[in-house]
């Protein structure tokens, strides 16, 4: 999985905003993307938006959920909380051997401005819980507002990265400056609480001050 144009990656909930802005960075950046949903029909149709915004220079596919993870050489979980576990069951079985990038955040609405964190510790670990062994787990990008991804300016906030092994997350920060974003590894899966935590703190921040996209820097640390 090191060259970005034999390197398949699913964005499953790619029809939602995260996972739109998600996939239409690494298809600018070269790799095969494909747009994942319990409907084939609306991705096909965020496909082929997403296909237009790049002029034809990309080949985005859009397929049901299970489909698109059983061609993918890795996935990324988009989808909101409450979507969370039935969609991991629906597709556990594709995901076996492979990295799952979950970028799931378990807000409860309507106090999404609050941390509340379910009985496994994060929403990664519930994943993991539910997948098994045979599948490596990854949390990270949960801290990006999509209002900068669907843009190609420059994002003025870091991705922690946490996972289930070193190998992982090294992939996983492939995918980030594939992004154009800069990652850090944060360390194994345990520390996802904190970085999924951040989120309810991050929409606190930008309802308090009237913003809409605040974020978080890493300094005092050379970058890799």
């Amino acid at each position: 999985m090191t060259d970005s144009l034999l390197y398949t990656i699913a964005v499953l909930g790619g029809t939602g905003k995260e996972g739109k802005g998600l996939a239409y960075r690494w298809a600018k950046a070269g790799y095969r993307v494909i747009i994942g949903s319990r409907s084939a029909q609306k991705a096909q149709e965020t496909a082929a938006e997403l296909n237009e915004r790049l002029g034809g220079n990309a080949a985005i596919e859009g397929l049901e959920n299970f489909s698109a993870a059983q061609k993918a050489d890795i996935v990324v979980l988009t989808v909101p909380y409450a979507a969370h576990r039935e969609t991991l069951v629906s597709v556990r079985e594709a995901l076996q051997g492979k990295i799952l990038v979950d970028v799931t955040v378990p807000l409860v609405p309507p106090k999404v401005t609050r941390v509340q964190m379910p009985p496994a510790g994060s929403a990664a670990q519930e994943a993991l819980e539910v997948l098994g062994k045979g599948v490596e787990v990854v949390d990270a990008f949960q801290n990006i507002s999509h209002e900068h991804l669907l843009n190609d300016d420059e994002v003025p906030c870091d991705v922690l990265v946490t996972g289930t092994s070193k190998a992982a997350r090294e992939e996983a920060l492939k995918l980030v400056q594939a992004a154009g974003l800069t990652g850090w590894d944060a360390g194994p899966i345990e520390n996802s609480v904190v970085v999924e935590g951040l989120t309810s703190i991050l929409i606190h921040i930008n309802k308090q001050y009237g913003a809409s996209h605040a974020g978080i820097r890493i300094t005092g640390v050379n970058e890799q």
